[in-house]
């Protein structure tokens, strides 16, 4: 059997999802002639497989879920959105008036971003950008996006990054999910695996297939809020304030010590 070649899969499914919801430029056809859903596979490496609409990437603020709007809410001075995607939350930054980057490794997502109307964009790790010059008050770790942490190897080389790029006083917003309130054995079983591999339960084993397209596989964290705080110890980080509004997804404020 054809294996998937690597690649820009998130940015290749961000594209068509675009052109699928715009009528602009080349789509998926179904039978030739009907735009075909543009489908977001994820592959965790026991051999579950996921899917959902990516559509959601490219949703107006009416269609949030109501941790966005109150994350949105203690945003505050220049604004990184790390893991930006489509820009769904940042352009909702800039139509505020507020000053905001818009930080992604995937070449197609950063290019639907600035087709969107989003100004400043940058095609890096957050590692690399660490290096650059600007300086930063919040954070955004939306969209599940507090999984970038990875795992206890990466997350003291992640915050120390933003810590890099930081002003005196920044905060990061991020929102998780605690994987452990399951009782799904499929899920059940996944943490015992991962536990008993000297991992976090929820420490996840990804790729996104979309097409004929996947990308490497990484580490994606959900973590519970315990082991949120065991991850920020020594890292110049604290944990602020917990919002459980929308168990079992959380919105965690982190900020650095004093």
């Amino acid at each position: 059997m054809e294996q998937p070649t690597i690649g820009d899969a998130f940015g290749e499914m961000i594209r068509d999802a675009y052109a699928v919801r715009t009528g602009i430029g080349p789509r998926p056809l179904a039978g030739g002639r009907l735009p075909r859903p543009v489908i977001e596979v994820i592959e965790r490496d026991d051999g579950l497989i996921n899917g959902a609409p990516a559509d959601h990437y490219l949703d107006e603020p009416e269609s949030w879920q109501p941790h966005d709007h109150r994350a949105l809410r203690l945003c505050r001075g220049h604004v990184l959105d790390i893991g930006v995607g489509a820009a769904r939350i940042a352009l909702e930054l800039q139509r505020r008036g507020m000053a905001v980057t818009g930080l992604d490794t995937s070449p197609g997502a950063i290019e639907v971003a600035r087709k969107r109307g989003l100004r400043d964009t940058v095609l890096s790790t957050v590692d690399g950008y660490a290096r650059a010059r600007a300086r930063y008050d919040t954070f955004l770790l939306l969209g599940n996006n507090l999984g970038l942490l990875e795992g206890p190897a990466r997350a003291p080389v992640f915050l120390e990054a933003l810590a890099r790029l930081a002003n005196p006083g920044a905060r990061i917003l991020a929102q998780g999910a605690d994987p452990y309130g399951t009782k799904d054995p499929v899920h059940v079983s996944y943490h015992q695996r991962n536990r008993a591999r000297g991992r976090l339960g929820g420490q996840l084993r990804l790729r996104l297939r979309y097409r004929l397209v996947a990308s490497e596989w990484f580490d994606y964290l959900n973590c519970s809020v315990d082991e949120l705080e065991e991850l920020l110890k020594g890292t110049g980080w604290r944990l602020k304030s917990i919002d459980h509004k929308d168990r079992p997804y959380y919105l965690a404020v982190m900020e650095q010590d004093l």
